[in-house]
């Protein structure tokens, strides 16, 4: 018989005592279903970055968007037949026949579905840790969590602007004022080994943000809290434009997906282009 499991939580966040459990689906069952309330007055973190963490981790298994998911919490008939009621709603049918918990509610919610109630670490003995705990401090409980999750905690600062205008300096010296890790220009050292009559083809206008990307998101799980940028794809994708006068698919991606959240953009200007800025000679764009 084929055998589907299913767990449930808000994941908020999505720590490695989750991981744990789902990783333990996985192995003993045919197929994994895994339910995410919005639980906003818990978190604050948007259901669809924490729906995203576990389809990232895990691309086998089937997330569900418990967008309209109950609230209330507790072990009460009324509370239990709430939730029992809106999982099955959910499942419109679907046949169950294990319900993976660490928590209390496995027993009810499994006999509600007609399936054994797998346990998994109820004791936090393998993995001693809990989302209420991570989330008094991530920073602190950083190594509970995988580097896709917690490089969304981390705040982006980027500096952008011309040469010589001071953005290595600040990354590095704000680096220090906070404790934290700053990520050089990867752009510059690529340009010096490929350019040809100092200009660069599409591809390898692409090729720059990629790798800018891939040492971007190793320096933000060593950040704390702040990771200080110098440069970013966005100058990749304004070069693009100014010297082939389009992007790359891809390259556009790279900057919605990556700058459209946690990030904060500072733009370092000389003094000629401050005075032109204030004269309406320069327009600036960000977001």
């Amino acid at each position: 018989m084929k055998t589907t499991g299913l767990t449930l939580g808000k994941f908020a966040p999505f720590h490695k005592g989750h991981q744990y459990m789902i990783e333990t689906a996985i192995r003993e069952m045919d197929d994994v279903i895994i339910v995410i309330y919005d639980a906003p007055e818990v978190t604050g973190i948007p259901l669809n970055i924490r729906a995203s963490w576990i389809r990232t981790l895990y691309p086998n298994v089937e997330v569900i968007e418990g967008v309209d998911g109950p609230s209330v919490t507790g072990d009460s008939s009324e509370i239990k037949k709430i939730q029992e009621d809106y999982i099955s709603g959910l499942l419109k049918g679907r046949k169950i026949t294990h319900f993976y918990s660490s928590e209390f509610y496995g027993d009810h919610m499994s006999q509600s579905l007609g399936a054994l109630n797998r346990e998994v670490d109820r004791a936090r003995t393998v993995v001693p840790i809990s989302g209420t705990l991570v989330r008094e401090n991530v920073f602190l409980h950083k190594n509970y969590l995988s580097p896709v999750v917690y490089k969304d905690f981390v705040v982006n600062v980027v500096f952008l602007g011309a040469p010589f205008t001071g953005k290595t300096t600040l990354a590095k010296k704000l680096s220090e004022e906070y404790k934290t890790v700053w990520m050089p220009e990867y752009g510059r050292e690529y340009w010096e080994q490929n350019q040809s009559d100092r200009r660069l083809t599409l591809d390898q206008l692409t090729e720059i943000a990629e790798g800018h990307l891939l040492q971007e998101d190793q320096q933000l799980y060593k950040a704390n809290q702040y990771l200080f940028t110098d440069t970013s794809a966005i100058t990749t994708y304004m070069f693009s434009l100014y010297y082939h006068n389009e992007v790359s698919d891809k390259l556009k991606l790279i900057c919605i997906l990556r700058y459209l959240k946690n990030m904060m953009t500072f733009f370092c200007l000389m003094e000629k282009e401050v005075n032109s800025l204030l004269q309406g000679e320069i327009i600036l764009f960000s977001h």
